[in-house]
């Protein structure tokens, strides 16, 4: 990996430049974790209003990590949630909810759990299982239960590991291989 500009503004230009499932990105994306200060916060909420998608997702994987500003994080991926067309940034806000898992967010987990992207709907059946409260939430859980049964294998396969989880019910999940 080439030598990176160790500033938060260096470190998101290096991520922008590199492939979005690229060691770079998500080297940077780590660092951003660690350092968890405000500079880094900050920059990565203002990449979630950019006009690009690109700078928009590499916001919301950085803001999924920032777990010491959850309270300023959650209302920037609930307005995406609310507001967002591309697919792939929907995919990441719901995977930021799960990192987060903050029952907070889980009005907005539910809303894109019937989206017509599976995606989306995978995105979904994992940030459920996250965000359902402590006991877990009914309408949650419910949601959760429909996308156990949907038609793409993968949402349903990683909502029926979710509901196991959810319910305690780990023995429906059969022999680990």
């Amino acid at each position: 990996m080439p030598p990176i500009d160790e500033t938060v503004r260096g470190l998101i230009e290096a991520a922008l430049d590199d492939d979005p499932d690229g060691e770079v990105r998500w080297h940077v994306i780590s660092v951003l974790r660690q350092r968890g200060d405000l500079e880094s916060f900050i920059e990565a909420r203002r990449l979630c209003a950019a006009d690009d998608v690109t700078q928009r997702l590499l916001g919301v994987d950085i803001l999924g990590m920032l777990e010491a500003y959850v309270d300023r994080i959650l209302p920037v991926l609930r307005y995406l949630a609310a507001s967002e067309d591309d697919v792939m940034v929907l995919y990441s806000v719901l995977i930021a909810f799960g990192h987060l898992a903050d029952p907070r967010s889980l009005p907005s987990v539910m809303d894109l759990a019937g989206h017509e992207d599976p995606r989306v709907r995978y995105g979904a059946a994992y940030a459920l299982q996250h965000v359902l409260g402590d006991p877990p939430d009914r309408a949650g859980l419910n949601a959760l239960r429909a996308l156990a049964a949907d038609s793409d294998a993968d949402v349903a396969d990683w909502a029926a590991l979710g509901v196991a989880l959810a319910t305690g019910d780990q023995d429906r999940l059969g022999p680990v291989v």
